[in-house]
């Protein structure tokens, strides 16, 4: 894509598209756990993301879905392996989340950038 070429709003706008962006930017973020971490950081942000837009009201019911509707999760999400509610737990307690403030920063941008002006 040429740089002038901005993509139709359609397309740049929809859940999956901006899901992917979302996800090439929590790629980027240095996963600074040691140890066994058979579970990628971006997977498990972007399930924590996936909690929060399906309005779970906790992660044992957000686990209690991951169990019961796993493939459409990693599907809709991105995720290749979506981790249990502990795993959430010790990951993103610890998280620094100014690390997502750039991430954010993109999809609001982006949001800006398409959308109409009112």
């Amino acid at each position: 894509m040429s740089k002038n070429k901005i993509p139709a709003p359609r397309k740049r706008l929809s859940a999956d598209a901006l899901l992917r962006d979302i996800q090439q930017d929590f790629l980027k973020i240095p996963d600074l756990r040691t140890g066994n971490t058979p579970i990628s950081l971006a997977d498990t942000l972007m399930s924590g993301l996936a909690m929060f837009a399906l309005k779970e009201p906790s992660l044992l019911a957000f686990d209690q879905h991951r169990q019961r509707d796993e493939k459409n999760l990693q599907m809709i999400f991105h995720i290749q392996d979506v981790p249990a509610d502990t795993t959430m737990r010790e990951t993103l307690d610890p998280f620094d989340y100014e690390q997502l403030r750039p991430t954010f920063r993109n999809v609001f941008t982006c949001l800006r950038l398409y959308m109409p002006a009112t």
